[in-house]
């Protein structure tokens, strides 16, 4: 990506990606952060970008960019705390309300604008980020210059396009690039509940003329929102393992159930273009180190190496929730086990909906045990030290 922003001071951006229920990972890594970072109350992440829950993760820390170790202790109450009705509705009457009106419709052909608009009710969610997300302090702190930018991303049902909308200090543009563009705004609860809205599952959001969902549906390049607002350094907290080599495939003769079919459709949503993302910034920054400085002047090449550190699960989380599974709902663990996503084979899609203080917990320990382990190398990208080894990707 070009250098859209040229700044003479190193920023440091924080990537919170997608992935539901997963996203309570962030958090914990969030923890270790709080603990190593530097005592002087200087917010060390001045560019913060979050997509889908990674968006709510990211909107609560920058709503709390004068104390982070209290916006880190407030989200912890939160997700330590999780039950599935603080989300949606998982109630008898609510699940059985949307299922039938499901079932009238495709009896019918559809009803018009009466459709059923998503399988789940996410009206609780809102009523809680209302509750706990303190949105003008975003503003308050742009203004005083302790935040730079908070950026939101969501994928528009019409455009097809990826939007980042993002609020910052000015000076910083709207940009465009093949299906995806940033575009200035005023950060509300419509925007964090339009990334977050999980295809189908959730409803659309209506933005600026347009329905918007999960901001991960369409973006290609998950790291190029923070580039674009001027960070030269990034922090990414992933929610998926680190692609590893392939593994032999164990024949099988059973039809893959709908949560066999459905969990790998929304990690080709939330993970694996991250992971695509990355390998290409590897592959600039390599570029950039033989290429001499006064070569790229002279053919206006506006590339920069970024200084890139990625925290991932050092575990199966398709495991954790399969352990979890049976924390859920009476009504919802019925309808999940109908389609195999309460099965170790389903647990994929189970990942992503299980909102429960259990799972969250056990993932949030994960989080913490794996920034901890490398607590030298955080501690050290946290202060702004510089670590030629860290870099991996640029654009």
């Amino acid at each position: 990506m070009r250098d859209d922003v040229a700044e003479s001071v190193k920023r440091t951006g924080l990537i919170l990606s997608g992935g539901g229920a997963r996203a309570a990972y962030q958090v914990g890594v969030l923890r270790a952060v709080a603990e190593v970072s530097r005592g002087d109350g200087r917010f060390p992440f001045p560019i913060v970008c979050g997509t889908s829950a990674g968006a709510i993760n990211a909107a609560a820390l920058a709503a709390g960019a004068d104390d982070l170790r209290l916006a880190v202790r407030q989200l912890l109450a939160v997700w330590r705390n999780f039950r599935v009705r603080d989300v949606y509705r998982a109630d008898a009457w609510g699940i059985a309300r949307t299922g039938a009106r499901w079932v009238a419709t495709m009896m019918a052909g559809g009803l018009g604008r009466h459709n059923p608009q998503s399988l789940l009710d996410n009206r609780p969610l809102r009523a809680l980020l209302e509750s706990r997300v303190a949105l003008d302090r975003v503003r308050a702190h742009i203004a005083s210059g302790r935040l730079y930018a908070l950026a939101i991303n969501a994928t528009g049902y019409t455009s097809g396009q990826s939007v980042t909308f993002f609020e910052a200090q000015p000076g910083v543009e709207r940009w465009e690039r093949a299906r995806r563009v940033g575009v200035p705004a005023r950060i509300d609860f419509d925007h964090l509940m339009a990334s977050s809205a999980i295809p189908f599952a959730f409803p659309a959001v209506r933005l600026h003329h347009e329905y918007y969902g999960d901001g991960s549906m369409r973006q290609i390049a998950p790291v190029s929102p923070a580039l674009h607002r001027g960070a030269d350094r990034v922090l990414v907290i992933a929610v998926g393992r680190v692609a590893r080599a392939s593994t032999l495939r164990e024949p099988v003769e059973q039809y893959p159930s709908l949560a066999q079919i459905g969990g790998p459709v929304l990690s080709s949503i939330f993970l694996d273009r991250r992971e695509v993302d990355l390998e290409r910034l590897a592959r600039i920054n390599r570029t950039l180190a033989v290429m001499p400085p006064d070569l790229r002047a002279a053919h206006a090449i506006g590339l920069r190496p970024i200084e890139t550190l990625v925290i991932a699960p050092s575990e199966d989380i398709d495991a954790i929730a399969a352990r979890h599974a049976h924390r859920l709902p009476r009504t919802l663990r019925l309808f999940l086990g109908g389609i195999g996503a309460t099965r170790r084979s389903g647990a994929n899609l189970l990942s992503y909906l299980l909102f429960d203080r259990g799972y969250c917990r056990a993932l949030i320990r994960l989080g913490y045990k794996d920034a901890m382990a490398r607590r030298d190398e955080l501690a050290r990208f946290v202060s702004g030290q510089p670590n030629p080894a860290l870099m991996m990707g640029g654009v």
